[in-house]
């Protein structure tokens, strides 16, 4: 079992900046990407951005691409989520998961409220 515990959402300010941070437990031996999703009301849950492990290869939604930084530490076994010229369309809760090899996205966390006022 993994699991993660995610952490600094809050109500900022169209243009605004913000930093996500999601702690895992620990890495399984599958374990091989974490990544962001999030969900806005009344809509479903939509991919944000992914980074591997091993190399620290990244992947972005096109709707944040340019604004969006996701970034690990290893050591920490927690990834990051810099969040920047924030619009209210970002406005979700925010998840992170935990992707395994033969599972995809196993583990979620619980998700933190980002709200973005304009």
């Amino acid at each position: 079992q993994v699991q993660l515990v995610e952490s600094g959402g809050g109500l900022v300010q169209a243009g605004d900046s913000l930093t996500l941070a999601c702690a895992a437990s620990r890495r399984t031996f599958s374990s091989y990407a974490m990544g962001w999703f999030r969900q806005a009301p009344g809509k479903g849950r939509e991919f944000v951005a992914s980074i591997w492990w091993n190399d620290g290869s990244t992947n972005y939604a096109d709707s944040v691409k340019g604004r969006f930084t996701i970034s690990r530490d290893i050591a920490k076994n927690t990834i990051y989520l810099l969040m920047n010229s924030l619009k209210p369309e970002d406005t979700a809760v925010y998840y992170c998961a935990n992707a395994e090899r033969g599972s995809g996205y196993r583990y979620w966390g619980q998700g933190t409220q980002v709200t973005v006022s304009s």
